[in-house]
């Protein structure tokens, strides 16, 4: 390691100094990275002629035992591939057959999907999974995307290949071709013979300790000793050496890397040495191309600041910044120019400053929904937009309920099951600053909004009120926010639901807690995101927390402290195309003292679970604590038919009038039909998922996943009383296996999942309603109902989810 050694490459003392990425060094000395130099060279294959067929020998490109750099050997493989496309012969006049199948074999050490990219000869396939049915009865070229056997391409694919397994640490790999008939066209079949690869016997990294710790360097260095001399991974781990000098403020640094392989023992020493070269800091910043955003503006969303640092992460912040503006078509920051300092070159372009957005649908709960956006940027200068919307639900519900696909979820309703057919409605006002007194990393905005939402047969959640926030990104893809939310609610929830979370039942109460009542929380979220695609992530991490406190001194009638987390990560297996994905949330909510002398919850705070992004075992929210309902008269029309003394049969009430009816047994008389299981809420909650995605053709994917959750039961009454998992987990639990396909669209993965729900029977409590004094009330029966959804057959228990986007 050199530690006070001159920080200037040997070029760099006797030439100009160039921009920022124009002196990069690869893997061959100092000539071009060798990633760059052999990715280049196969991209020139798929122009070239053909290559004879000596190639078809299996022997390698240079024989064991030569000893000369990788540079060497790339020169030589370069002057090859000409001089063999000179002998090939012209293309045969015939048709050429079709591709029916194409199979890769002997493929054990390195990706097998990456190498069927590289190649060029492909087997015909259906052009989409939707046509598949389609394409069994008919081959025509609308259905089918067809492709052909092209011996010059067949040829120089072998040569790719190899290159490939070259790069890849295997350089005695050898490939056999074979062509054989199928049907009306010929199957394909790459014999690959992999051989033993060169292996990593040395590595030195040069580097400044002053600029580098130890801990670095070994998270940097992933080409091990011991491992195959994979040339990307080389090129991979200088970019990581030389991106590290970048985001210190070393624009100009340099890594050079050398290699010495001996093919005969098939051994090769790796060095490196990072020259940090000057360090750099930020000219003058010239804007183009803006019109109606003044510069002032743009350079105020800026973390490039004159006489800062030059700092690589900070430009592409100021990029990302630029873009999610909505200002600009286009924002690109140009590679700076210079010396030591950086006169930095942003171009734009501009988008409109006002859109508007209108759009519809429906499903077969909340029936019809239409939607309404408009957004002016740029609102007064500096950045500044208004976002106004609304949307308006439940339409058409009074006509169309319990009508074909549309189902009637208010059976079994105490109260008044109109309300709930009533059009949802929400809208809100929001007016936000970006670069926050003059800071990129701030942001504040306030709102105000109204809304009128329905959870079906369960509660209506009215009402409106005003938003205060403050974001501040404490680094890349990774927010923290403030937010103080007042609202005038009032919870309009089906009697029952009063009845079992506020353990009142009688109706004039119920209509008392009906009143309207602050919920005033504090709100502090952070956000980090570190996967490396937005739709489908297949590697890294993204998590969520929250807290929530709302009491007297924030306002608030309804009293708590709430606290969630929310996670997922992802890994892709070295060498193989599936991605594993996994998912754990964690939430506790903790109801204090209300203005009322009461320790309730408003339902919105309350943990749910179950539904195509929770446990999918489950419909939506119907995994947790839940309660039965069913009327007095459906319970008191229940019979049973008991064997008379003298032969024969009886039927009579199962609950006779004559019954208090606490006493009516759900479980005489009455099918599971009869009843409607209603989610209550808990208190907290765990849940996990695991998800393996595998590739199956074309834009598409299949998974199979296990889902489980536990949703407390309010046995966890406060935060002091956790003292272990089973305290925190306490509750309603389930685990449910599943699988399903993912459809690889333009606007995200179209999401199938079939979930399983093994449970069998759940002993449930039940509700029914009765008069008293002339007046409505809940009563609770004094025996469970052993409850089971469907006919418990395994169909009965699958459950179907279609949806948008990935679950995770």
């Amino acid at each position: 390691m050199a530690n006070q050694a001159d920080r200037r490459h040997p070029v760099q003392r006797r030439v100009a100094r160039g921009p920022l990425g124009s002196t990069g060094r690869g893997c061959y000395g100092r000539g071009a990275s060798s990633a760059a130099a052999l990715s280049l060279w196969a991209r020139g294959l798929l122009v070239s002629s053909a290559v004879t067929s000596p190639l078809h020998s299996g022997r390698p490109l240079i024989a064991p035992g030569t000893r000369r750099s990788s540079f060497t050997a790339t020169l030589l493989m370069a002057v090859i591939v000409p001089a063999l496309s000179a002998q090939a012969p012209s293309p045969t006049k015939n048709p050429s057959p079709e591709v029916l199948k194409l199979v890769i074999r002997g493929v054990r050490n390195v990706n097998k999907h990456d190498l069927e990219l590289s190649v060029a000869t492909q087997a015909s396939r259906c052009r989409s999974f939707l046509l598949e049915p389609f394409c069994l009865f008919s081959k025509s070229p609308i259905l089918v995307e067809k492709h052909y056997l092209d011996h010059n391409d067949l040829r120089l694919d072998v040569l790719r290949m190899r290159v490939y397994y070259w790069r890849a640490g295997y350089r005695e790999a050898t490939v056999d071709t074979a062509v054989t008939p199928s049907g009306q066209g010929v199957a394909v079949t790459f014999d690959v013979h992999e051989g033993e690869p060169t292996i990593v016997a040395a590595l030195r990294i040069d580097y400044d300790t002053t600029l580098i710790t130890v801990k670095q360097r070994n998270k940097l260095a992933i080409l091990k000793v011991g491992k195959p001399l994979n040339l990307l991974t080389l090129d991979t781990m200088r970019v990581g050496f030389q991106g590290l000098m970048w985001d210190r403020g070393y624009a100009d640094a340099i890594v050079d890397t050398a290699l010495s392989v001996n093919d005969s023992t098939r051994r090769a020493a790796v060095a490196m040495r990072v020259f940090p070269n000057w360090p750099t800091t930020v000219g003058n910043i010239v804007v183009l191309g803006n019109q109606k955003v003044a510069t002032q503006t743009i350079l105020n969303m800026l973390l490039l600041r004159p006489g800062r640092p030059y700092i690589r992460n900070d430009q592409l912040e100021s990029q990302r910044t630029l873009y999610t503006s909505s200002l600009f078509r286009l924002a690109s920051i140009l590679p700076p120019t210079g010396d030591s300092v950086k006169r930095i070159e942003i171009q734009v372009v501009e988008a409109p400053l006002h859109d508007a957005r209108i759009g519809g649908g429906g499903d077969n709960v909340n029936f019809g929904r239409l939607e309404a956006s408009y957004s002016a940027h740029n609102l007064l200068g500096g950045a500044r937009r208004l976002d106004i919307t609304g949307s308006v639900g439940n339409l058409f519900a009074n006509y169309v309920a319990n009508h074909g696909p549309f189902k009637d979820s208010l059976q079994n309703i105490f109260g008044t099951p109109a309300l709930f057919r009533q059009p949802t409605w929400a809208g809100s006002i929001d007016f936000s600053q970006p670069a926050f007194m003059r800071r990129p990393e701030n942001q504040a905005g306030f709102g105000i909004f109204a809304h009128r939402r329905a959870e079906p047969a369960i509660f209506i959640d009215r009402g409106y009120g005003a938003t205060a926030t403050f974001t501040r990104q404490l680094t890349a893809r990774a927010p923290a926010s403030l937010t103080y939310r007042y609202e005038v609610t009032r919870v309009e929830a089906g009697d029952v639901y009063f009845c079992v979370n506020y353990g009142v039942c009688d109706t004039t109460t119920i209509q008392t807690l009906r009143g309207h009542q602050n919920l005033s929380p504090l709100t502090l979220s952070a956000f980090i995101d570190r996967s490396d695609q937005a739709f489908t992530p297949t590697k890294g991490y993204v998590a969520r927390f929250d807290i929530d406190h709302a009491s007297r001194y924030t306002l608030s009638d309804y009293r708590y402290n709430r606290a969630t987390m929310n996670a997922a990560a992802y890994w892709h297996p070295s060498l193989r195309p599936e991605v594993v994905a996994t998912h754990l949330r964690l939430g506790i909510v903790r109801a204090m003292t209300s203005s009322a002398g009461d320790t309730v919850l408003h339902p919105r705070t309350r943990f749910y679970a179950g539904g195509s992004m929770s446990v999918r075992g489950y419909g939506e929210n119907q995994l947790g604590p839940r309660v039965l309902t069913i009327s007095a008269d459906t319970l008191r029309a229940a019979t049973v038919i008991t064997p008379r003394a003298g032969g024969g049969n009886d039927t009579i009430p199962a609950c006779p009038a004559t019954t208090p009816i606490t006493q009516c047994n759900p479980n005489l008389g009455l099918s599971n039909g009869k009843f409607l299981p209603r989610p209550t809420g808990g208190t907290s909650v765990i849940e996990g998922s695991v998800e393996l995605r595998v590739p199956l053709m074309r834009h598409l994917d299949g998974a199979v996943f296990v889902d489980g959750a536990i949703v407390g039961n309010g046995v966890l009454q406060g935060f002091q009383d956790l003292k272990s998992i089973t305290d925190f987990a306490h509750g309603t639990s389930a685990i449910t296996p599943g699988a399903g396909i993912r459809y690889n669209s333009p606007v995200g993965p179209i999401r199938v999942d079939l979930g399983y729900n093994p449970t069998l029977i759940e002993n449930l409590p039940v509700i029914t309603n009765t008069v008293v004094d002339g007046k409505q009330k809940l009563i609770a029966l004094e025996t469970e109902r052993a409850y089971s959804y469907g006919k418990n057959t395994f169909l009965s228990r699958l459950v179907l989810h279609l949806s948008i986007g990935q679950a995770y």
